[in-house]
């Protein structure tokens, strides 16, 4: 079975390096939080993405990323010294805070917009096409790993209230316009669509039951 995610950020940890292979990479990353119950082969979501923990030592774990996952995330974009989003795979008696985040990237979006609205901050980003078909307003969306709710969607963009709390325990308030981040749309919806897609393009069944079949047995 697939490890679960909260999208509850633990605590934000920082790159202490990265090796990088010709399309792959290790990483060495710091944290506190996270090290208190962790084992070799755990699962840790890093801005959102899902790796396993390789080694670690002290409050140090170490972390590879496959071509897949460089590809598909803004992994690339880290280097020594970024901080990041932390999040460890949910325990089975764990109080579910957030929504269904699987650390399974769909790709990135990019931080189109950025305003106050008193106490809460707006963030609007911008995606593909494909990605928006997977989120509706007053949905769940994660943004490098953080559970956040959809305020406002239109073609190409969709927008996020943070709040304070939000704010002070990840990353999300340091990014700037221009910066990509990870996303992850709803699992729930993804498989409602893909359930409904297929359903649509079935042949629909032709029915045996016509005028003619009744009328030969007296109806």
């Amino acid at each position: 079975m697939s490890n679960m995610f909260t999208g509850i950020v633990e605590e934000v940890g920082e790159i202490v390096s990265i090796r990088r292979g010709s399309r792959s990479a290790t990483l060495k990353i710091k944290g506190k939080e996270i090290f208190s119950d962790m084992k070799l082969g755990d699962s840790i979501a890093v801005n959102g993405i899902c790796l396993t923990v390789t080694e670690f030592s002290g409050n140090v774990f170490s972390t590879d990323a496959t071509p897949e996952t460089i590809d598909r995330t803004s992994l690339s974009l880290l280097s020594t010294g970024s901080h990041v989003n932390l999040e460890r795979a949910m325990s089975a008696s764990g109080r579910f805070g957030g929504h269904i985040v699987t650390g399974h990237i769909d790709g990135t979006a990019t931080v189109s917009d950025i305003r106050k609205d008193d106490n809460a901050v707006i963030i609007r980003f911008s995606c593909t096409k494909e990605q928006m078909e997977g989120i509706i307003e007053k949905g769940s969306v994660a943004i490098d790993g953080i559970s956040l709710t959809v305020v406002s969607v239109d073609k190409d963009s969709f927008t996020v209230s943070v709040i304070p709390h939000t704010g002070k325990e990840t990353i999300l308030l340091t990014r700037k316009r221009g910066d990509i981040v990870n996303l992850e749309t709803d699992v729930i919806g993804k498989y409602v669509a893909k359930f409904i897609s297929r359903t649509e393009t079935k042949t629909p069944a032709v029915s045996k039951i016509t005028e003619e079949y009744l009328r030969e047995r007296g109806f």
